[in-house]
Formats: structure tokens, sequence, C-alpha cells
């Protein structure tokens, strides 16, 4: 059996990493200062070994734009090479040199950790220039400057080079391609976007970028209100303050900081938008971290860094892996502990936020057991008497298995019929609330049942019930019902007429609970209101409401008025129930304009 070595040729390699191994070419400016906030670092570091002497005001990062040549240069005042470390670190591709100085100085890089690790930063440079020179002087005693250049090609020079303080000058002779990156504004945004929390100054055509320390590098006992709020006001300018935060800080089984904030839902609030910014060791990586958290935590702002966050060989996005499930699971215990947290220790508070953290927590719930099993106590409605209660403690107060709810502006008159009859009744006002309800029926074996989706026992009055027999064998109920089912004319909606307990209710439109949320679950996935999806209804009359009677009355003696009241007595009912297509409207308001005029004949 033969065996040999597989080899890589430059000539081969440097194409690919020019055109497919990043996916944007505006990542060079990062990959460059992070290599240069790097060769900071190691110098910060050897100084702490008493290795070499520098002052902290020393440590920059310079760019400098020339537009007449046509170049960029990054410059720094960090470690340096010798001209052998010019050959190990730059001209053999993929050799990191950051990962070689980690393992000698292990116990100080885990105070001041290294940016890079795969060692091909240095060449994104070559997605948009056509020769890069590098001019650098070594840190140890009696070193000689060296001077590299490489065309992109396989080929390369060296010289002694010119430079006289320690540090790594690299140049960048820019295609026709990439002129844009001589426009200084060009680069600031750039430099925002990667760079703004780099550990070290960095100046562009010797103006300060004004990158800071992020928040989260220091402890949660140290920040204070006003620091957190600016800090979301640097990330977030243009949104309105948060209403509470969780700063995160762990150390095992992985490391992680960052500062997430539970923003102010308002109306352009979209949960599909990227709002926590991913980090690591403070270089922007990505604004997605559908990866890192789960779906329900998306509604979340802030930042994460993490060092311990698999990337691609890039830096441009996330490997998923066993660390980053761990990670994700961590930061929705984190979340969990600061909601229960809140609710015990300043419930007013906790109230008061809850429009802006109900879809979170009730999402969770559906998304994930343990997040159901963390919250449970404080998946809250309203209820009827104005207090706020869960569903379980709801069923503590009324045995029975059965939970009464109403959507709360389209419940019209009949919630105050269950408030007369000091029936408790639970709003659940939210869209997601259809399938947060069928999920609770199976945890506390119970049943929701909407208060117009049944006519409950409760809200009948069995004494006032018209049982009266005619000469046809009919009771006035249904002589009343089979009147207003031959006026509306339209076959899917059945009409029966009952004895309610209060007269201020004329009637109301009812729907199977099963029905109703198979529609209501449709229209949630289509995204649109489909009122009519399911077409058969009951509509149910109230035989003690006067305007039923007076319908009664008249259908001998103006049949045309009566039918017309008839069929506004529905319409009332579709628009008190929010049930009303947009299409109908103008027909509803053509037959108001008509009842209106037969009744005034009839006065006149």
């Amino acid at each position: 059996m033969k065996q040999n070595t597989l080899s890589i040729h430059s000539e081969n390699i440097l194409p690919i990493i020019k055109k497919w191994l990043y996916s944007d070419k505006d990542i060079f400016i990062r990959e460059l200062v992070s290599n240069a906030c790097d060769a900071l670092n190691k110098v910060k570091i050897l100084r702490d070994q008493s290795q070499v002497s520098a002052q902290d005001s020393d440590f920059k990062v310079s760019i400098q734009i020339d537009k007449e040549k046509k170049t960029l240069v990054i410059a720094d005042t960090g470690i340096g090479m010798t001209d052998a470390e010019v050959e190990k670190y730059i001209a053999q591709i993929a050799f990191s040199g950051a990962e070689e100085f980690v393992q000698k100085y292990k116990s100080q890089t885990d105070k001041d950790p290294i940016i890079g690790h795969f060692g091909l930063g240095f060449y994104s440079a070559y997605m948009v220039a056509k020769q890069v020179d590098i001019d650098t002087l070594s840190f140890t005693p009696g070193a000689t400057p060296v001077f590299w250049s490489c065309d992109g090609t396989s080929t390369y020079s060296m010289d002694i080079g010119q430079r006289k303080e320690r540090g790594t000058e690299i140049t960048l002779h820019l295609d026709d391609e990439s002129l844009e990156y001589l426009e200084e504004y060009k680069l600031l945004e750039l430099l925002n976007r990667f760079c703004r929390f780099m550990p070290f100054p960095i100046e562009v055509n010797g103006k300060p970028l004004g990158n800071q320390s992020p928040l989260w590098l220091k402890s949660a006992a140290d920040c204070t209100e006003r620091e957190y709020l600016e800090f979301y006001r640097f990330l977030f300018p243009m949104d309105p303050d948060p209403i509470f935060w969780i700063h995160l800080n762990v150390d095992y089984p992985f490391h992680l900081q960052g500062i997430l904030y539970f923003p102010k839902i308002h109306r352009r609030f979209d949960t599909n938008e990227s709002t926590i910014k991913l980090f690591c060791n403070r270089v922007f990586v990505s604004d997605n971290c559908r990866d890192v958290l789960p779906d329900y935590l998306m509604v979340l702002r802030g930042a994460i860094d993490s060092p311990d966050i698999p990337l691609n060989v890039s830096r441009s996005y996330l490997q998923v892996d066993k660390n980053v499930r761990q990670l994700s699971a961590h930061i929705s215990k984190k979340i969990c502990d600061r909601l229960a947290t809140l609710y015990k220790t300043d419930r007013e508070k906790f109230l008061a936020s809850w429009a802006d953290v109900e879809m979170l927590i009730k999402l969770g719930t559906l998304q994930d057991e343990k997040f159901y099993d963390r919250v449970k106590d404080f998946l809250l409605w309203k209820n009827s008497e104005g207090n706020w209660t869960t569903a379980g403690e709801y069923l503590e107060r009324n045995p029975g298995g059965k939970v009464l709810y109403a959507v709360e502006d389209r419940a019209g008159s009949i919630v105050q019929l269950y408030r007369d009859k000091k029936v408790e009744i639970l709003f659940a006002n939210a869209y997601i609330d259809t399938a947060i309800l069928s999920f609770l029926e199976d945890k506390l074996s119970c049943k929701f049942q909407r208060v117009d989706g049944a006519i409950d026992e409760t809200l009948l009055d069995s004494s006032r019930e018209k049982t009266l027999l005619d000469s046809e064998g009919k009771t006035e109920a249904s002589r009343i019902a089979d009147f207003i089912r031959h006026s509306l004319n339209r076959p899917e909606i059945e009409v029966e007429a009952k004895s309610l307990a209060s007269d201020q209710l004329p009637g109301l439109l009812v729907l199977k609970e099963e029905e109703r949320r198979i529609r209501d679950y449709m229209a949630m996935t289509q995204g649109k209101p489909m009122p009519h999806l399911l077409s058969k209804k009951t509509f149910v009359v109230n035989t003690n409401s006067k305007l039923v009677q007076a319908i009664s009355r008249l259908q001998h003696k103006q049949p045309d008025v009566a039918s017309e009241l008839a069929r506004h007595l529905f319409d009332l009912s579709l628009l008190t129930q929010r049930e009303l297509e947009p299409k109908e409207a103008e027909q509803v308001l053509a037959r108001q304009t008509t009842v209106l005029e037969k009744l005034a004949s009839l006065i006149a």
C-alpha cells in the first residue's frame, strides 16, 4: 500500500481565499484590525511578564488613506515580527501565530484573550488589494526590520524594512474594483460595525474612532441603570428605552458575557428582525443569533460575547455544536430566573410590563417544555374582575375542569351577563392564545370554553321560557326562531331562541370551540383574519329582549319592517363580535339605512 502526504499549493489556495472564503469582502478591515489588536495584546502580556517595556499610551491602531497612491495602511505598535516569523506566520498560509502564542502564554491569554485562531485573516486583504506590503519590526532587542511583499500569486519578496519602531505596518494597494474603501466615511462605517468594541484605540487619518469598552465586561454590581440605558441607546439609537435587562456573565461550562434587554414592543416591531449582536472576543461576528438563542428569545435585544462559540473559518457565522445548544439552554434559564425574580420582588412593574413580555413567555411555553415549567407560575391572564391570575389558580377557585374565557374586544355584552352572575372569565386577547389554551388543556387536564362558543346554563332563565304551545304545537320561542331564520335567508346560519337571564343582550353569534380554534389557527398561519373560513354558525336570540319581542309582534302587522329589524339584529351581533368581513360593511350600512327609513315612516 502506497502512502503520501496531501499538499496545498498557494497558487491554488489564494484564489479560493480571495473569492470564496469570506461571504462579505468588507470583513477584510475587521480581520486586519483584529490582527493589529492581537499584536498589541501580546505586547501587554509580555510587559506583564517583564519581557518588554511599553506604556498604555503607546498602544493604538492607525489607519491611513492615500487616494493618490490608492493605498490603505493599517499600522500598530504591537509585537512585530522577525524575518523568521514572517516566513512562518505570513508565508505559511493558515499557520496561526495567535494559536502558538496562546499555548505559550496560556495563563495570561485567559485574562486578555487573543482574537485570531485560524491564521487566514491576513489573506482577506487580497479580496480588495492587488498587492500587499508588510513593514514590521519585532520587539526583540537588536531586531532588524523586515519588508515583505506579495501580489497575490504564489511568489513573494522579502528584504530589510524601513520601520524604526516596534510594530507592523500593512499597506494595501487597492484594486480598481475596491476604491470605495478609500472613502473615509466608508471605512468609518465598517469600523463602527465591526470594531467599535476593540480593546485599543483606533485612528483613521489621525482622528480617533471613538470605540469603547463594552459594558458587559463590567460586573453587574458595578453597573448603574444609567449605564445600561446609555449602552442600549448606543446599540439601538432609534429605539425607545427598554423595560428591563439581564446581565450575563458565565464562566462554566463555557465563557459567555453579554447584556440582553427586554424592549418595548412597538407597532413596527418585527420578530424576524436581527436584534441581538454576536461577538467573539469583542469582535463583531453577526447580528443573527438564531443558532444561539431559541426563537422565542428573538424578541430580545442586546449583545452576546463568547470565545467558545464555534465559528466557521472565516468567522462569519456559527457552526452549531453541543456548546451552542448548552449556551442556548443556559441563556433561556437566566431569562426565566430574571422574570421570576421580577414577578416576586416587583409585581407591579412586572404587570406593567406584561404587554412587552407576554409574547416571549407564551412562545417559550409552546416551544420549550423546561421553559414552561419555569414560567407557569406567572403565565397570566386578566380576569373579568380586573385581577391577574393563572389558569391553575382559576381552576382552584372554579372547580369542574372548565375555564371560561373571552377575547375582550369581541365578547360584546355577554361578558356583562357573566359578571352579573358572578362567574369568572379570563381574557385571552393575544393571537397566540389559541395555541396556548390547547397546550394548557393537556397540562392542566381541563377544557377552555369561549363565552360565545356555547350558551352556558348559568345564562339561562328557565322561569321565563316561552313554553306555551299554539294551535300548531309550536312555542313562541320556536316561532321567533323560524321568523328570524326566514328573514336572514342564510342556510349556513342556524337560529335558536332562548330565554336569557338578562334582557340587555338581544342576540349573539355562537361558533363551536373546536371550529373556532381551527379557524383562528389558520388565520394566524395565513397572517390575516378569516372570519368566514368556517361558515356554520348559530345565531341565538334572546326571547326576553325588548327588541326581539318587538320583532315578534311586528311580524304579523309589518312583516317587511320585522324582517329588516331581524337582519339588523344579526348585523349588530356581527359588528359586536368582530365577525363582519370588510367587504360586507357597505351592505350592512345600506340595510341600516333601510330599516331606519321604514321605522321613521311608521312614526310619521
